[in-house]
């Protein structure tokens, strides 16, 4: 976890200068401003997230430039290869996306089918013959 924190703790010497060089050229455009200001910030959230929890954790093999590849062998979560609730997410983004192209309308429906995604995914396993 520290390569990624240092990564995206390093990239922030890049956008902070980028930030002040396009704030001086454009006579700090409200827009592009933000925008990079934000970059700024979102990057270091992240970064700052990962050196927290790289404190947290035990290094893990991918960390270890001597480690093998069956160390990292295991499971790494569950997943539910039969379940339909990802295409449904799919589509309820499909017309979030298209009602911005469309009409604000159609934003609804698609914040409704990924509403009943949602909770369909969340929930797939405590329902029928796959509650645990």
């Amino acid at each position: 976890m520290r390569v990624e924190a240092i990564f995206f703790l390093g990239l922030i010497g890049f956008f902070v200068p980028m930030f002040v060089l396009y704030g001086l050229w454009s006579g700090w455009e409200p827009v592009g401003s933000t925008a990079l200001a934000l970059v700024v910030g979102l990057w270091g959230m992240v970064g700052f997230y990962l050196m927290i929890l790289s404190r947290r954790i035990d290094p893990r093999p991918e960390d270890d430039p001597m480690a093998d590849v069956a160390d990292a062998a295991g499971e790494y979560g569950t997943f539910s290869p039969w379940s339909w609730w990802p295409l449904v997410l799919g589509i309820a983004v499909s017309f979030v996306f298209l009602g911005a192209a469309v009409g604000w309308w159609l934003l609804g429906i698609g914040a409704g089918i990924a509403l009943v995604g949602l909770v369909g995914h969340v929930l797939e396993f405590s329902r029928n013959h796959h509650a645990h």
